[in-house]
């Protein structure tokens, strides 16, 4: 069988001694100016095994790396990708302005994007823990008004909604939103606490805390 032919380009430098490395599934030899041809080819022949072999390691990642559409957190579209990886773990997290989603092998014949929006749901739900815990109590404090309770829940076509027994309900995809929206919306849902509906009332109460309330109704925002 005929050995594959390792490509690989050549970096020449002042620096002494003969390096090999494997970027981005690309060869890189560097190697002092003096060193020959023969020499540098002599040094890849006998790394071969192990050039071969993080060249695979490459393509397997790449392989098992799925980019999906950016998904919006707190107003800023952040790429989404799905790794599969030798593990029983799920996980979701933020790294570097990317959503990583790595999923066990054994998923790989599911739905990736099923499987991916459950995951999505779960991290909007624990940045939506943390941000309106600090958003629903400076809105108490502007208001001097609070809910009996409020709970973060999943809701069809609604971001938050005030019940009659004044508790005030939050879709954690309202994370999708900047803050600014989002304290809009809460604030929105504390005027019904007053106000159930759209009344005169309703929107002076609404302009008193936020003057510029048109700005966020012209973003059709579904509440």
């Amino acid at each position: 069988m005929k050995e594959e032919i390792i490509t690989y380009s050549v970096d020449k430098t002042a620096e002494s001694g003969l390096y090999i490395s494997v970027q981005n599934g690309e060869v890189l030899v560097r190697a002092p100016w003096y060193v020959t041809q023969s020499k540098i080819q002599e040094a890849v022949s006998n790394k071969r095994n192990w050039i071969i072999k993080k060249l695979k390691e490459y393509e397997e990642k790449r392989e098992n790396e799925i980019s999906l559409k950016p998904i919006q957190i707190l107003g800023v579209a952040y790429n989404l990708k799905v790794l599969y990886k030798n593990t029983e773990i799920i996980e979701c997290d933020l790294i570097n302005n990317i959503v990583r989603v790595c999923l066990p092998k054994k998923y790989k014949k599911i739905d990736h994007e099923s499987m991916t929006d459950i995951l999505i749901d779960k991290l909007y739900y624990k940045i939506a823990e943390r941000e309106l815990e600090n958003i629903m109590e400076k809105t108490r404090i502007e208001t001097g008004i609070a809910p009996e309770d409020y709970e973060i829940i999943e809701m069809p076509n609604c971001l938050a909604k005030c019940t009659d027994d004044q508790k005030i309900l939050i879709n954690p995809r309202i994370i999708k939103y900047s803050r600014e929206v989002i304290e809009y919306i809460v604030l929105h849902e504390f005027c019904h606490l007053k106000y159930k509906n759209h009344t005169k009332s309703f929107y002076n109460m609404l302009s008193k805390y936020e003057p510029n309330y048109k700005k966020y109704e012209m973003k059709n925002i579904k509440y």
